[in-house]
């Protein structure tokens, strides 16, 4: 038997969800977004339970898209890049919406899409030697859907810095552009993700959280559901580019591209 992309316990109201993909370094495909958009669903519908960290199995948090999942894009229709971009925005959404904290735990690189999954997070745990970066313009590709995130937790100027170079940063710098919270040892980081959310358990009602954080996040609605609407559209229409293909060629065959 094929062993779960997603793991999901639960303990003290607490749900954690781990990405279980450790020998692909967690990297996203389709089955993985399904299973993790399944796993905070019941999350989301579960009484037992009042705050979800997520984290990952070995060395990396997530390292963006894997290779086989970038080649199939290359294969699909429009039509199929369209649905396949609209289930990455219902993950994030799920995430971004959901009416209990989701507090990440950041024990390794975070990159392209993954660094995308920490950023609707609610709040954020990184060990220092932790990388993020959103690498998407190096493959010929663009950050449509996260970027509508981005503009909400950063500035205009940060945003453009990460987006439009995607360089990776370290953890102390993703903390001083306010797209984590805290920078913790990895030998501490367990204990202090566990404290953090038992400490919510404990000490905030259920319903407060909840419509605190709808609160927070209701300021721009409109604005988010229309940028996300965009976004899912132009993840699909650039994934036809020449300009896709060459860079998800040059990326499978380790090869640097020359723009």
């Amino acid at each position: 038997m094929t062993e779960p992309l997603v793991f999901y316990t639960v303990s003290q109201r607490i749900a954690t969800i781990s990405i279980n993909r450790p020998e692909k370094r967690n990297a996203l495909n389709s089955e993985l977004v399904a299973q993790l958009t399944a796993a905070f669903v019941r999350a989301s519908e579960d009484p037992a339970v009042k705050v979800v960290i997520l984290k990952a199995n070995g060395t990396a948090f997530s390292a963006g898209a894997d290779l086989a999942y970038l080649q199939q894009l290359q294969q699909n229709s429009y039509e199929e890049n369209l649905a396949d971009s609209e289930n990455l925005k219902r993950l994030f959404t799920t995430i971004y919406y959901l009416p209990k904290v989701v507090i990440a735990q950041v024990e390794g690189h975070a990159i392209a899409g993954g660094c995308g999954l920490a950023t609707v997070c609610d709040i954020v745990f990184a060990v220092p030697e932790a990388s993020f970066g959103y690498t998407e313009v190096k493959l010929g590709f663009v950050p449509a859907i996260v970027a509508c995130f981005l503009l909400r937790k950063t500035s205009e100027t940060i945003a453009k810095k990460l987006l439009l170079t995607g360089i990776l940063f370290t953890a102390e710098e993703a903390l001083s552009y306010g797209l984590i919270t805290f920078v913790t040892k990895k030998e501490e980081i367990s204990l202090n993700v566990n404290n953090f959310a038992l400490s919510l358990c404990n000490e905030a009602s259920a319903n407060s959280l909840m419509v605190t954080k709808q609160l927070i996040g209701q300021t721009t609605n409109p604005e988010l559901d229309n940028c996300l609407a965009a976004a899912v559209q132009l993840n699909a229409s650039v994934r036809e580019t020449e300009d896709f293909k060459k860079g998800v060629a040059a990326f499978i065959s380790k090869e640097k591209i020359n723009w």
